[in-house]
């Protein structure tokens, strides 16, 4: 099991060569097996989990299971699929028939799901092993993982520093050595921001490219699935995997879905990589915008066309994600009323069916959940509705077709994926200064586009080496293009 460099001058998170394709190959070829694989992640979580807190519940005997059922099959000459050998972990919001599904919340503390979501299904069928259900903020609703009814998740690069989130436990899981890749749910930028602070990489394809089936609903128009890994290649197989039409999930696109790494990287010399003005400001802290210059400096170097590109509408992102997000959440969270699953409030004597429902939800959600749905309910009400919701629709277009027009003149954009390192547990708890983390990372799912967060790096702060991301965002639907060119970037980030 690799654990991650620390070193302060290292720009290269994992040893390159232990990437997904050669553990699932040294499997395959009799040198190691799933099950002695998965002991030594599960040696892994028992002795860090008390202090990182990145799983809720690991699936012991369920994974030895699996583990073992990939072996035997491997041993009788069958082939148990692309992603045999294995171990995965998978954010708490995802619908497993094996274990809890929580949301991180009191609300859902001893749900147990009838049915697996389809991501859960298609890992199953390619070979992989769940090792266990990772925390997360409540109902994916917070950027740091400190909002997890269960307590917060904490950095392996410092244990008081936050992970990011709300996909804090994936990244946690994967940047800890404890599993080879973990699925995290992206609504803002929730599986990116945690890849960036933790020090590995977080994918979030176009919206419809991977089945929604079995995620718990956060914001509908906006969620998607998505892999946290150790590379761009494993991002790539995973996504593979994933990908695909599904007839439970109506928005799935059908279009067919090629290998992403087929031919390797892209020829450097070839790329025309758009830097947003936007994304290149004084409020990023001084080691993201050095290492992102380094990067710069070094497409430059082999061949790459660097354009300047304006994103005039960045921050409205911000207020055009916190008017549509919460309103969906509004919606989405209406259906816990402790009456038909879910945690219930005592009943009173005398009490009325509506007051059970308000101290139902009072007892059941988070601070930041409830002030989510007051937030939602006040944008959708009569006399609110076209002042905000209706008019944020109308924003989201503008930023939408902002991208299309910076895609004719660029392959892909590069900026960071968060302005700073990982921050202090509580330092940002006040929501205002805790949503501007995603000032980067929103607007790619405002417009449904696919982006990708790979390590930048590490910078100092404060005495700590910390890891930085660095984001690219493609057309929608140039997935293959996008992972070819992260895989370009990531190379050139290694030896930068």
């Amino acid at each position: 099991m690799t654990t991650p460099s620390t070193d302060p001058n290292s720009s290269s998170f994992f040893d390159p060569g232990d990437d997904l394709t050669t553990r699932v190959q040294s499997v395959r070829d009799g040198k190691t097996t799933t099950s002695l694989r998965l002991e030594s992640m599960l040696t892994a979580a028992e002795s860090t989990n008390p202090s990182l807190h990145a799983f809720h519940e690991v699936l012991t005997d369920f994974a030895r299971a699996t583990a073992a059922s990939v072996d035997a099959r491997l041993a009788a000459g069958e082939d148990p699929g692309p992603l045999a050998g294995s171990v995965i972990a998978v954010k708490d919001n995802i619908c497993t028939t094996e274990g809890r599904t929580t949301c991180g919340s009191r609300m859902l503390e001893n749900y147990r799901s009838p049915f697996d979501a389809t991501v859960i299904t298609r890992l199953l069928d390619a070979g992989a092993t769940l090792i266990g259900k990772t925390n997360m903020d409540e109902f994916a609703m917070g950027s740091s993982t400190e909002t997890c009814a269960w307590g917060p998740v904490r950095n392996p690069h410092g244990i008081n520093r936050v992970p990011g989130g709300s996909s804090g436990g994936s990244a946690v899981a994967v940047a800890a050595g404890i599993a080879d890749a973990a699925l995290g749910s992206d609504t803002g930028g929730s599986i990116r921001q945690p890849a960036a602070f933790c020090g590995c990489v977080g994918f979030k394809p176009t919206y419809g490219r991977i089945s929604r089936f079995g995620l718990v609903a956060f914001g509908s128009s906006l969620d998607q699935i998505g892999p946290l890994t150790r590379s761009v290649r494993d991002a790539a197989a995973i996504y593979e995997v994933l990908a695909g039409v599904d007839s439970n999930d109506a928005t799935t696109s059908d279009l067919p879905v090629e290998p992403s790494m087929a031919d390797g990287p892209f020829d450097p010399a070839s790329l025309r990589v758009g830097i947003p003005r936007e994304h290149y400001t004084t409020r990023n802290h001084p080691g993201v915008t050095e290492r992102l210059e380094r990067i710069i400096d070094s497409l430059r170097a082999v061949g790459a066309t660097i354009i300047d590109i304006d994103l005039p509408l960045t921050d409205y992102g911000i207020s055009t994600y916190y008017v549509i997000a919460p309103a969906e959440a509004s919606s989405n969270l209406s259906r816990y009323d402790g009456i038909r699953y879910g945690y219930r409030a005592d009943p009173r004597p005398g009490e009325g069916l509506e007051e059970l429902y308000a101290r139902t939800r009072s007892e059941g959600f988070g601070p930041e959940v409830q002030r989510r749905i007051m937030l939602g309910t006040y944008v959708l009400s009569a006399g609110y509705y076209g002042a905000y919701y209706k008019r944020a629709l109308q924003v989201r277009r503008l930023i939408k077709q902002e991208f299309d027009a910076a895609f004719t003149k660029c392959d892909v954009l590069l900026g960071p994926t968060s302005p700073h390192p990982a921050f202090q547990i509580g330092a940002k708890l006040e929501p205002i200064s805790m949503y501007l983390n995603d000032v980067y990372t929103v607007n790619a799912n405002i417009a449904g586009i696919p982006a990708i967060s790979i390590p930048g790096g590490m910078v100092e702060e404060n005495g700590e080496a910390l890891p930085i991301g660095l984001q690219l965002q493609a057309p929608a639907f140039h997935e293959t293009s996008l992972l070819r060119i992260a895989s370009t970037i990531e190379s050139l980030v290694r030896s930068a």
